[in-house]
């Protein structure tokens, strides 16, 4: 038998006191990288959205082409687009052009919009994909979940029997199998009426 200290390995709870355990012991967890998601993660670049002057990518994203913006259709007063980062595939938000935080800063007109392209964006997303349900809400403010809470917009996130699998409640993963641009293009070709 050798004099060298033998390496243990094994979860946390195999291990004991004095027991080394980090970078490179298995933990019998597979591994899904995605570094993209780091700049994500870490806000880098992210605008403050606090007026359109500062970067708010909701005034941003009208000026872009639609295929740039990730745009979906367009109306007089709101506008549907893909959420750049989906909970599921499909994810879309109504966006007002103008730049107001609360819903009770909008005006009449727009109200109205917002509402008639929340129903497009249903029927868009269950003829394009058939969805079984939807989560359709609003986060306004930071403290409710809003990572943009200077300009408002409703999501609109198709859901399916089953879509909340093992990953991403074991892996903290989300699994999009269409790339975006194509989701687009599916979209605004099953926009009731046209996409503009």
């Amino acid at each position: 038998m050798s004099d060298e200290p033998q390496a243990q390995h094994g979860t946390p709870q195999e291990t004991g006191p004095g027991t080394p355990y980090g970078a490179g012991t298995p933990d019998a967890f597979a591994r899904l990288w995605t570094p993209h998601r780091m700049a994500y993660i870490k806000g880098e670049n992210k605008p403050t959205g606090s007026g359109p002057e500062d970067g708010c990518p909701f005034c941003e994203i009208p000026k872009l082409s639609d295929e740039d913006g990730l745009v979906v259709a367009r109306g007089e007063k709101v506008y549907a687009v893909l959420n750049l980062y989906p909970y599921n595939s499909g994810h879309l938000l109504v966006c007002p052009y103008r730049h107001v935080p609360d819903y009770t800063d909008l005006d009449g007109a727009e109200t109205a919009e917002l509402a008639v392209f929340t129903q497009r964006c249903l029927a868009a997303l269950r003829k394009a994909s058939g969805a079984q349900g939807f989560n359709v809400g609003m986060n306004l403010g930071i403290v409710a979940g809003a990572g943009i809470a200077a300009h408002l917009h409703q999501h609109v996130v198709p859901r399916w029997g089953g879509d909340t699998n093992f990953m991403p409640v074991v892996g903290q993963t989300k699994v999009l199998p269409q790339l975006l641009r194509d989701t687009r293009s599916l979209l605004a070709d099953c926009w009731p009426g046209g996409s503009s």
